[in-house]
């Protein structure tokens, strides 16, 4: 009998943690969507850049880039943080240039690309430039 108990109390047991990875599953079926999504915000924020330089960005394009923000958010995509002058995180952060600076070496100087988390993981790490540190 203690054997059968056992043997039922594995099953019950091997349900929850298979009902736990399904929920994952689904959570994140729709990353590669989420990515390509991503892509087209940035280069609407790209283009948003160069029409404020020239004095030329209206209300809509910002009305566009919000709503677009806004989806992404309800399918649980939120924006890596990134604080110039502070350390680089490798475990958020993707170094790809490195310049001379008055900052210490390993510290964050720019933020060249955002970056995104999905449900809390890494989607596509921010992409920062680094200090070198003074070059004499």
């Amino acid at each position: 009998m203690n054997g059968w108990k056992r043997a039922k109390a594995d099953l019950i047991n091997y349900q929850k943690e298979e009902a736990k990875r399904f929920e994952e599953i689904v959570r994140f079926a729709n990353a590669g969507m989420v990515k390509e999504l991503i892509t087209v915000l940035n280069s609407f924020e790209l283009a948003v850049n160069i029409l404020e330089k020239q004095g030329k960005a209206e209300k809509g394009i910002y009305m566009i880039k919000t709503q677009l923000e806004d989806v992404l958010k309800k399918s649980g995509v939120e924006k890596i943080i990134v604080e110039i002058g502070k350390p680089f995180d490798p475990s958020t952060q993707e170094s790809v240039a490195e310049a001379e600076s008055e900052q210490p070496a390993g510290t964050i100087i720019e933020e060249v690309e955002k970056g995104y988390l999905l449900h809390g993981r890494v989607l596509r790490p921010a992409r920062v430039k680094l200090s070198k540190g003074k070059v004499y």
